[in-house]
């Protein structure tokens, strides 16, 4: 069984006699998001077909998890962005797997999408292609997120995901061969 790192609240556990260190909690946490906030956002934002609300939240759980962490992550390492991209995702997962669960929630998204007469075009254009995006699997949402939306480079989204470079290209490929097919079934040809 593994050790506990957090007590019941959540806080991080300290070793006996240790006293807590807000000055320390709050450069841990503000050394996250000002490394690593903008990627994080936007990474949330994109797997979350632009709700930036929800992806503000997904962030704020995300830094929260690795501050429990605190005393085996270090803000400043690489190695951090792809461990916090990773807890993201799990969240998406989560909470796509939770809604699926229940009855859908009513909202008014009549209201919020409906756009002003100037922008009817790009708004109906934008919604086409968060609807087809909404047919692609997870992982082909994910690699347009790094390549076509960060605009990373291969090597980079091979790191930010840990898989092969090749295994980038190839979904890339497929992804964008996919939200292509999906376009053309709503009757969008770019």
């Amino acid at each position: 069984m593994g050790q506990r790192t957090a007590d019941r609240t959540g806080e991080p556990l300290r070793r006996r006699g240790e006293t807590p260190d807000p000055a320390r909690d709050e450069a841990f946490i503000r050394a996250v998001y000002d490394k690593h906030g903008v990627v994080l956002l936007r990474t949330a934002t994109g797997l979350l077909f632009g709700d930036s609300h929800r992806a503000q939240d997904l962030v704020q759980e995300a830094v929260l998890r690795a501050w429990r962490h605190a005393e085996i992550l270090d803000p400043e390492a690489e190695g951090v962005r792809p461990w916090l991209i990773t807890v993201i995702r799990n969240l998406v997962i989560d909470g796509h797997r939770a809604r699926q669960a229940r009855p859908p929630e009513t909202t008014d998204t009549v209201l919020v999408d409906m756009p002003g007469p100037e922008h009817v075009e790009r708004a109906l254009t934008r919604k086409v292609v968060r609807e087809a995006l909404g047919d692609l699997s997870l992982q082909h949402r994910e690699i347009l997120i790094h390549v076509q939306f960060l605009d990373q480079s291969v090597a980079q989204t091979a790191t930010a995901l840990g898989i092969p470079p090749g295994t980038v290209k190839s979904r890339t490929h497929l992804a964008l061969k996919a939200l292509r097919e999906a376009l053309e079934r709503r009757g969008y040809t770019p």
